[in-house]
């Protein structure tokens, strides 16, 4: 199965290749299950946006359509994500990638920032994973990625719940960090212009759902109240992408705490919504 957006069977066609990984080998989270996510993401995306008249099978788009050619691949195994990310960077597609826990970003970031340089790293997440004491899971991106990105142009959105060592590390590193209720207080789009005045040539997107209020997304690994709402997060993203980016991961869903798939379907329309929202020339 693949995921409704995607519209060819060819790689070598493709714009957009969107690849799974399904793998929590890195999480310590209590909440088990985010391996599950890419093909409920794919399932869910064929069972809501699917729409049967009499004989004919339909499916729904994003209001703008879904204008690039895009491929689904099928799932990979973890230690194939930055292969797999550098082979389509290298054919000048766009790599979206479907977790698994938060760590397995790391792996991607680190490829194509080799590849093409550091990135301007958009992180949207309820947790800054900014743990420097430890490396190597999904608690410590942000410091294990420190070579690969381009701080003076990277920002964090959605964070509430830093631990004492990643204020620590914010402060030192002078990292950007907006957070929900920066977003009430400022409004969406005078939030929309600080990230997008913020952003380098080159935008790599990190979306760990978490960054979602459970309200709209509650199938997470390590809910947090008083989050994003769905179509604050939804917003930015398509603003980010029609200025042009050059990958984007969705991570940390956990079908198995889910309620009744909303936030496997989120992540499916958050996936179609970005890519309608793609320029062709980014």
């Amino acid at each position: 199965m693949r995921i409704c957006w995607a519209n060819t069977d060819n790689f070598d066609d493709a714009d957009v290749v969107i690849f799974g990984i399904p793998d929590e080998s890195k999480s310590h989270s209590l909440r088990k299950g985010s391996s599950e996510a890419p093909h409920k993401i794919r399932e869910i995306s064929n069972i809501r946006d699917t729409y049967k008249r009499g004989n004919e099978i339909s499916k729904g788009f994003p209001l703008g359509g879904v204008k690039r050619k895009v491929y689904d691949q099928g799932n990979v195994l973890r230690m194939e994500a930055g292969d797999t990310a550098d082979k389509i960077v290298s054919k000048a597609k766009i790599p979206i990638a479907m977790g698994g826990d938060h760590s397995i970003s790391a792996d991607i970031i680190r490829s194509i920032a080799k590849r093409c340089g550091p990135v301007s790293l958009v992180y949207f997440d309820a947790h800054p994973d900014f743990i420097s004491s430890s490396t190597g899971y999904y608690g410590s991106v942000l410091h294990d990625v420190l070579p690969n990105i381009d701080l003076k142009s990277s920002v964090q959105i959605g964070i509430r719940t830093p631990e004492q060592e990643e204020i620590d590390n914010i402060k030192r590193y002078n990292l950007k960090v907006i957070t929900p209720l920066d977003v009430l207080k400022e409004g969406i789009v005078k939030i929309e212009s600080a990230v997008l005045s913020k952003l380098g040539p080159r935008v790599y997107v990190s979306v760990d759902m978490d960054a979602i209020d459970p309200a709209y997304a509650p199938g997470v690994s390590v809910p947090v109240p008083l989050g994003l709402a769905s179509r604050e997060v939804l917003y930015l993203l398509k603003s980010i992408a029609k200025k042009g980016i050059i990958g984007l991961d969705i991570m940390e869903v956990c079908p198995s705490y889910d309620i009744k798939d909303r936030t496997s379907h989120l992540a499916s329309r958050i996936i179609g919504e970005v890519i309608s929202s793609m320029d062709k020339t980014s």
